[in-house]
């Protein structure tokens, strides 16, 4: 007898195929992009319109709405944090330390290349490195005519050259203005010597929004432009927008005075650097901004047994930032920015390049922009968490602790995570991840404990650059990474604070997480659902290209079962060529709220991919772009269609069934060209 579907005729074909058309589990929504940082003006001969790159940051908290996948969601009144950038950042402003290397000295272009070389391993870590220093779209063999988007050379240039905006934080892709925009909002002692404040120099980005008071992030100071230069008051701070009024995190009061060294403290106070990391509402109505505070100098300070050590790399050379430079750069001047700081901070340009001991912090902050604030760190004078500022046998290493993520446990208290300082095995200070415990009715002592499982050097070889944690849950399940040691890769784990040892995604969902690839997680909800990224092909240790996924790691979501992990890119699919949802390929996820609602970068193909596989080319204008994903109320796990791989004849599909797309898809066999 003949076989049933061989009696089809096309047309129950398309209504076949047609029936599945908006199968899919996520909904791609896209936000806004805003930014005017296209209308600002940019330096004469760099190019004045290019296209802006846009990044999520984070997704507001949905409180106690129920998940979206049971249908009663309000996923519109979830904002999305962003950034928007003009070029490269050449180091990160999110980053307490640039690229999180302890020994803070990337400070040219060859110190970039030799991170790349030591910790990517791109095999164009040189091209990489000419972008980060010299921007994106600099011009080949004339580097050096100003034409670069962005990067780390004009930062550094700026006291000389100026600056333009490359950064701005969003919310809903509208512009974020800051504190650091305003020069009466300025404050430090020294704030006379500044100069006049130069509008559209500073950069930002927001971390987070929680409720209708609080937007809270990471702003760079303004230039200023005074007898001796263009300096900023500071190289970053912390911010809290609320009821109309942008505030300041200064360094936390704690560390008023170091060691007893008042100049020391004139520098932290003036020009050290804060951070506001993430955010949670207290019972109270106040927010709990968790970040990094500077305590001391890093450059010139004292190792655990009083002597004074300085180091000589955290100061570029002159010619390594103007080609040919009129003016030099001094350490011995560097040093007098802390030993002397009680003269003018700002007529030196080395002062601009101090780098500083960074500790775990809060900000409490009222809806009225009252603030108080406590380091989270254990210590004070010159010693944290039982560490001098220097490592006594390395000058390039300095104490460095900050709190990445917070949250309220069961009890209402709040859990920080992210890392702190520890000296492996009395050898050499590295950075481990740690979660902090505190009472709410008392911040201003907290209980440091490392997270087990992740020790730098377990054994006889070390096995981790750093290890961090990014995010923490009610339950107190910590998420972060542990970056390999520059030969193997950057691993994602899952711990559950106070039990046994972290579990790295690679071996609880092997199939993802394959061996060798770098992931990273970012964030997990109160229903221990995660969200980050993964390579989505080997490289034999290197980090590769990325896409997003998510894992549940407690009990199942709507279709997502316990225990299992997908590519975002699977979970959007629809399995239509020329839908919407095809003219995007989801990258990297960096927020999850309790309603499901996915916070995440994307790569948008102006008139759809050319077809349904993970790597598919785009014909048209590719942008990157923010997004963000809704789940779809009643999906089942029917709905899923793993996309097909680049190799495979894109007309496979879950569960077997042969609809439109097998038609469609036909077309595109033999397309497999990379992005």
């Amino acid at each position: 007898m003949p076989h049933k579907m061989l009696k089809l005729s096309t047309l129950a074909i398309l209504i076949a195929g047609a029936s599945q058309a908006n199968a899919a589990v996520y909904t791609v929504v896209p936000v806004d992009q805003n930014s005017t940082l296209k209308d600002q003006p940019y330096f004469d001969k760099a190019q004045s319109g290019a296209p802006l790159l846009y990044s999520s940051t984070g997704i507001q908290d949905s409180g106690t709405d129920a998940s979206c996948f049971s249908g009663d969601c309000t996923s519109e009144t979830y904002k999305v944090t962003s950034e928007a950038r003009r070029g490269t950042e050449g180091t990160p402003i999110a980053d307490t330390t640039p690229y999180n290397q302890n020994s803070q000295d990337i400070t040219n272009q060859y110190q970039l290349q030799n991170y790349c070389d030591n910790n990517l391993g791109y095999g164009t870590c040189d091209i990489w490195a000419e972008n980060q220093f010299f921007g994106r779209d600099y011009a080949d063999n004339d580097e050096w005519n100003g034409q670069g988007l962005g990067g780390l050379q004009k930062k550094q240039a700026a006291w000389v050259n100026g600056y333009h905006s490359n950064a701005q934080g969003l919310v809903d892709g509208a512009p974020v203005n800051t504190f650091a925009e305003d020069d009466a909002k300025y404050d430090g002692t020294q704030k006379a010597n500044l100069g006049a404040i130069v509008a559209n120099t500073t950069d930002s980005t927001v971390k987070g929004t929680v409720g209708t008071d609080f937007v809270y992030g990471i702003t760079s100071s303004a230039l200023f432009e005074n007898a001796s230069g263009k300096p900023r008051a500071f190289s970053k701070r912390g911010f809290v927008n609320t009821n109309g009024k942008s505030v300041q995190l200064a360094p936390v009061s704690s560390i008023a005075s170091v060691a007893g060294n008042e100049n020391a403290a004139t520098l932290v106070s003036n020009m050290g650097q804060t951070q506001a990391n993430d955010a949670v509402a207290m019972k109270d109505g106040k927010l709990l901004v968790v970040g990094s505070s500077s305590y001391a100098a890093s450059f010139y300070a004292q190792d655990r047994d009083g002597n004074y050590r300085d180091d000589e790399n955290k100061l570029p050379n002159a010619d390594d930032i103007l080609k040919d430079s009129p003016q030099n750069l001094d350490f011995n001047r560097l040093k007098s920015c802390t030993a002397n700081a009680s003269e003018n901070l700002y007529s030196n340009w080395e002062c601009q390049f101090s780098t500083f001991a960074n500790e775990a912090a809060y900000w409490l902050v009222n809806a009225d922009g009252t603030v108080t604030s406590h380091a989270i760190t254990a210590g004070n004078g010159d010693n944290r968490d039982g560490l001098a500022v220097i490592d006594k046998d390395n000058d390039s290493r300095s104490f460095q602790a900050s709190a990445q993520a917070v949250a309220l446990d069961k009890n209402d208290n709040p859990i920080a995570v992210g890392y702190s300082t520890t000296d492996v095995k009395n050898d050499y200070y590295a950075m481990q991840a740690a979660y902090f415990t505190a009472k709410a009715g008392n911040l201003a002592s907290w209980t440091r404990t490392m997270i087990p499982g992740l020790d730098i050097e377990p054994g006889d070889d070390r096995d981790f650059t750093y290890t961090i944690a990014n995010g923490v849950n009610s339950n107190s399940v910590i998420v972060g990474d542990a970056k390999g040691n520059g030969e193997k890769p950057q691993r994602a784990f899952v711990y559950k604070a106070g039990q046994g040892n972290a579990q790295f995604f690679d071996q609880l969902a092997p199939s993802l997480f394959f061996k060798d690839s770098n992931s990273n997680a970012a964030a997990i909800n109160n229903n221990d659902q995660v969200v980050g990224w993964v390579d989505i092909e080997s490289s034999n240790g290197k980090e590769a290209r990325h896409r997003a996924f998510t894992y549940i790691n407690g009990t199942a979501q709507g279709p997502l079962k316990a225990g299992g992990a997908w590519m975002l890119d699977d979970l959007t699919n629809d399995g239509v060529v020329n839908s919407i949802a095809n003219s995007y390929r989801i990258v990297d996820a960096t927020g999850i709220n309790n309603a499901g609602v996915i916070a995440a970068t994307a790569y948008y193909c102006h008139g759809g991919y050319e077809n349904l596989s993970k790597l598919a080319h785009c014909n048209g204008t590719e942008q990157q772009v923010v997004v963000k994903l809704v789940p779809k109320a009643g999906a089942t796990a029917e709905d899923i269609q793993p996309r097909v791989k680049d190799e495979e004849p894109p007309f496979k599909r879950s569960g077997g069934s042969l609809g439109i797309l097998a038609l469609t898809a036909l077309g595109f066999i033999g397309f497999r060209r990379r992005k």
